[in-house]
């Protein structure tokens, strides 16, 4: 039987990870020996209702490519699945002097899932190294002017951000504050439960691999398994919180190391449906 959302608090509730093409995810036992790449997102769509584009970060999303994955879905009918798509690297990481240029070329790449319903949100994830300054403030209000067409939800990574007038300026646009569970560490923005739009709220679960956060290694960084204690904590004390002030929300694991993430998403369904 294939995934479909939660309807928790009044609240329309998909839960999935961040990415899906992932080779190591065959060993871990999740997607079938010699599954090809080209085949994991309709497997994947049987398991969860909803993705987070993690290529779109990489590269620029192209309409051809949405098209593609829909009619793939679309073949394997699953007709209510659903997306959040990263924006590209070079709007919040290494940004160029032609980002307004890059933000019309994403509009474009990004519109098949808008036009058809599928996508939740744009996920404009900054770095740690982007700080509250007055330059990275005017930058942001920019960027978001010029992605206003679409459903937009901001994840800060500098402890910075954490302040009662960036989440006004958010809920002023209709921008999601994205929630995030990472390591309890110095300057890292904290786990909150704050909510900033009424359409949607965003909870983004890295693991919390203290020793490997800051090691350049991906795989270390987001290799860590939460134990059912740390998932009830957010079910509990703030997933319901935030259910009650939303229409919908997006839960996504980011610690794919070794299929973690699916396994934890799997669990987080559970502990969900329980506590209906």
């Amino acid at each position: 039987m294939a995934a479909t959302s939660l309807t928790i608090n009044g609240c329309e509730l998909f839960i999935g990870t961040s990415g899906y093409s992932y080779p190591e995810w065959i060993d871990a036992g999740f997607y079938p020996k010699k599954t090809p790449s080209g085949r994991m997102l309709e497997l994947y769509s049987h398991a969860f209702c909803a993705v987070e584009l993690n290529y779109t970060w990489y590269q620029m999303a192209r309409p051809e490519v949405m098209e593609r994955m829909l009619a793939r879905l679309e073949e394997a009918g699953r007709k209510n699945f659903f997306f959040t798509a990263k924006l590209t690297r070079t709007m919040t990481h290494e940004i160029s002097d032609d980002w307004p240029e890059q933000a019309r070329a994403y509009i474009q790449g990004i519109t098949p899932l808008l036009t058809a319903g599928r996508l939740l949100a744009v996920l404009i994830q900054f770095p740690t190294s982007f700080h509250r300054t007055r330059d990275n403030r005017q930058y942001l209000a920019r960027l978001l002017d010029s992605l206003h067409r679409l459903p937009l939800a901001v994840e800060f990574r500098h402890r910075s951000w954490a302040v009662d007038a960036v989440f006004a300026g958010l809920r002023e646009r209709g921008v999601t504050l994205v929630a995030v569970d990472a390591p309890a560490l110095t300057n890292l923005f904290p786990a909150l439960d704050t909510v900033t739009s009424p359409s949607l709220f965003y909870l983004r679960l890295h693991g919390r691999n203290r020793r490997g956060w800051f090691s350049g290694s991906m795989r270390k960084q987001f290799d860590y398994s939460y134990s059912e204690q740390e998932l009830r904590d957010w079910t509990e004390e703030k997933i319901v919180a935030m259910a009650g002030q939303c229409r919908r929300g997006v839960l996504f694991f980011n610690n794919h190391v070794a299929g973690q993430a699916v396994d934890n998403a799997l669990a987080m369904t559970r502990l969900l449906q329980q506590s209906r």
